[in-house]
């Protein structure tokens, strides 16, 4: 166990190189992220840094080699491929989405229902494959989505600590170095993009990750979703307003609370640095939940989804009263 100790380090290590030298090698023109009119960015970016952040992550596993369903790892595995087709050559979105549900419902019913039964498994499958899906969506500004990662897992990781699950503690703390890693090239001004092979298994483990916390008694139900909060929020709002306006979901765009901060003058680092407060913020609330009775718990997380909601309020007041028109 000692040696494992040092899993996040390698993790953040082994990351960082590798993340380095994809961005100067020949392998850098494979997958380019180009502008365009729903971008946030005006020059072409290598979409490789998701690649090195899991290499760091695969490495550190296997120096702590973790008593964990091996369905994570093979929906890990799915969804890196599937991920990295998608930034070289182009991936349906069909099979994408088809991609998601498959990994999250294998890791689903392999991991919870035992304890918990296959009702409970299915809504484990939609939430992982919303993560999933979300983290993805929420990866679109300078130094967000990698931030993110290093806050909420090292929550994860502390949660787990406390809870007795040194392994697996030490597994989210290495998933942690290593998006650290990669917000080395990534905070604001970006050098490389992570791309939806770092984006999609990234949000693929915060959901399977929360759920294992739950499965083995580490924390309650609740919090993984409120330690992810942030990004939970900004995606769920805008999907529910864009299906309102029955508009094609599918489609990219760049209506997200955090993309319309920039469009209205925010810079990539204000933008990040809030992310960064909101993440601390609900992640240290989770965590100070913990010991907490059952229904103070549930007034406090309805207190908080009501805080999420008057935000979303205020901000589509101001968005309103700037007078820029929506995306098409």
């Amino acid at each position: 166990m000692q040696y494992a100790l040092w899993a996040p380090l390698t993790a953040f290590a082994a990351a960082l190189w590798i993340i380095w030298w994809l961005a100067r090698s020949r392998y850098a023109s494979i997958a380019v992220d180009h502008p365009g009119p729903r971008s946030l960015h005006d020059s072409p970016m290598p979409r490789l840094g998701g690649l090195g952040l899991h290499a760091g992550v695969l490495l550190a596993v296997f120096v702590i080699r973790p008593d964990l369903p091996p369905a994570i790892w093979a929906g890990f595995g799915l969804l890196l491929a599937v991920s990295w087709l998608e930034d070289a050559r182009g991936v349906g979105v069909v099979w994408r989405f088809a991609a998601h549900l498959i990994a999250a419902g294998f890791f689903a019913y392999s991991a919870v229902p035992g304890a918990h039964g296959a009702l409970v498994a299915a809504v484990a499958t939609l939430a992982i494959a919303w993560m999933t899906n979300l983290y993805n969506f929420m990866d679109g500004s300078d130094g967000l989505a990698g931030g993110a990662a290093v806050i909420g897992f090292t929550f994860y990781g502390i949660a787990a600590w406390f809870g007795g699950s040194m392994e697996f503690a030490l597994v989210n703390f290495s998933i942690a170095a290593a998006a650290g890693a990669f917000l080395c090239f990534n905070y604001p001004p970006a050098r490389v993009f992570m791309g939806d092979a770092g984006a999609v298994p990234l949000g693929y483990l915060a959901g399977a990750m929360g759920a294992i916390g739950w499965v083995q008694n580490d924390w309650r139900w609740w919090f993984a979703p409120l330690v992810f909060s942030p990004l939970i929020a900004d995606t769920s709002v805008t999907l529910a307003r864009r299906l309102f306006r029955l508009e094609r979901v599918w489609e990219a765009h760049h209506d997200h609370y955090y993309q319309r901060q920039i469009r209205l003058g925010w810079s990539h680092e204000k933008t990040a640095l809030a992310e960064y407060a909101l993440m601390l913020a609900s992640g240290l609330l989770a965590l100070a939940l913990l010991p907490v009775a059952p229904p103070l718990q549930l007034l406090v997380l309805a207190g908080a989804a009501a805080g999420y909601l008057a935000l979303a309020a205020v901000l589509e007041r101001h968005w309103r009263a700037s007078g820029r028109e929506r995306a098409p």
